[in-house]
């Protein structure tokens, strides 16, 4: 009896190091292999380049200011990483109804341009509303249409050129019939840019 002691000990020991070896080191680099051969846009995180120099990626939404962009859903925690997440406030919450007052009447004001008024009942509801992580980098094509007349009159360019352009960046549901058709922010403006400079 007082022998197998040490035994299971040294049994214990050999396989934890085994294990540490196998799951800790040798399994993690066999993953990251594979994702580096197999799928290595999507490992080094979506990145997206011009010019050979990162400029974001397709899974985080920025901040974008000025007429000139077309803008994300608001951030509960500002677009940073670090703080990503969604507000604690509830759908009865008075601060929330508030604050989501405040956006509507204020992303109306902003996307209403002579001749393309916008009323703050007909601002979509991720115009107004945080996401769960806060970066989302997706707005609906809803959202993104309503802000076409701002971005082609801060441009310069004919309307009809910008939205054909949201068209072209709107993505059809995932396999056919998951979620919602969305519209890439990143992608969009990175293409806007591509296409004019602000006036």
């Amino acid at each position: 009896m007082l022998n197998s002691t040490p035994r299971q000990l040294l049994a214990g020991l050999r396989m934890l190091i085994v294990m540490t070896v196998v799951l800790g080191a040798l399994f993690p680099l066999a993953i990251w292999g594979v994702g580096q051969v197999a799928f290595s846009a999507k490992a080094n995180g979506s990145q997206v380049e011009r010019g050979g120099t990162v400029v974001g990626s397709e899974l985080l939404a920025q901040k974008f200011d000025g007429p000139q962009w077309f803008h994300p859903r608001p951030s509960a925690g500002g677009y940073d990483t670090l703080a990503s997440g969604g507000t604690n406030l509830g759908p009865n919450s008075e601060k929330l109804v508030a604050l989501i007052a405040e956006r509507r009447a204020a992303v109306a004001q902003e996307d209403s341009v002579p001749g393309a008024a916008v009323a703050p009942s007909d601002v979509p509801p991720d115009a107004v509303t945080a996401s769960f992580s806060g970066l989302d980098p997706h707005i609906s094509p809803a959202y993104a249409r309503q802000q076409t007349a701002r971005v082609a009159a801060a441009r310069g360019l004919a309307p009809d050129r910008v939205t054909a352009l949201v068209a072209a960046h709107t993505e059809g549901r995932q396999l056919g019939y998951l979620g919602e058709e969305r519209v890439n922010v990143v992608n969009l403006n990175l293409a806007l840019a591509e296409l004019a400079a602000p006036r």
